[in-house]
């Protein structure tokens, strides 16, 4: 989807004499090798090919290729060719690319103190995917299949102590009895593991608590008289009756 980071795995672990290397469309666009002076990603690969400026990370661990803020003309065949002494393998990634849906975008939330407001991301996730919120870029919450890594409130951020709910089915963040300091922006972030790939997907939810006002005074209200039955001037001093 539109603007997700996605990692290619190469499935192996680098020694450091290895030359892995990354084409797109015939054209070399990542490399790595025992020599780092020969690692390369886009442009410095290749003089004006800037597709990825910025845009590409690789993994000097793996030889992983990460695509970040991926777009549409990003989708096409990825192949890696992986060059060792013993043996030369290669291997054909093929990259879809689909526009964001509305329940992908970003959203504003506006919530009076004191009431629950629920950010939900409003697609049901894998059960092993890893689920990370993050309010002002401060981690929150966090998500993964072994429950014993879920964390609320206080063990990961003590703002929220008490006032935060999970659903841990879809991830959707709860914020109960809101305050005005909870407004901000929270990140849903989520990664969507596989043994070839990975996929990063980013929600946005932009929250206001607002604090509740004082009604003032109903003018539409008749005024008490005083106690000498006549009504009060507009400038609140009573009226005297005429006994002339």
């Amino acid at each position: 989807m539109q603007g997700d980071s996605v990692t290619l795995h190469t499935g192996v672990q680098t020694n450091q004499q290895e030359e892995i290397k990354w084409y797109f469309s015939n054209t070399r666009i990542a490399q790595i090798s025992g020599d780092l002076s020969l690692i390369c990603t886009d442009v410095q690969c290749n003089n004006g090919t800037e597709r990825f400026r910025d845009r590409l990370k690789l993994d000097h661990q793996t030889g992983s290729l990460t695509i970040m803020n991926i777009s549409n003309t990003d989708y096409g065949e990825y192949k890696l060719k992986i060059f060792s002494s013993s043996s030369d393998s290669e291997k054909i990634f093929s990259v879809t690319v689909s526009g964001v849906s509305p329940a992908e975008r970003d959203e504003v939330k506006t919530v009076k103190e004191g009431e629950s407001v629920t950010l939900d991301p409003g697609v049901t996730k894998n059960l092993n995917d890893l689920k990370t919120w993050y309010f002002n870029e401060i981690l929150i919450t966090e998500i993964t299949g072994d429950q014993s890594k879920i964390c609320t409130d206080v063990q990961c951020d003590e703002r929220f102590r008490d006032r935060l709910k999970l659903n841990h089915q879809t991830g959707s963040l709860t914020i109960m009895n809101t305050r005005n300091t909870d407004s901000g922006e929270y990140k849903l972030k989520i990664i969507i593991n596989n043994s070839s790939f990975s996929i990063t997907r980013v929600k946005r939810f932009n929250v206001s608590a607002t604090a509740l006002t004082c009604r003032g005074m109903d003018s539409s209200r008749p005024l008490k008289e005083d106690d000498g039955n006549s009504p009060p001037d507009p400038n609140g001093i009573p009226l005297k009756e005429d006994t002339s």
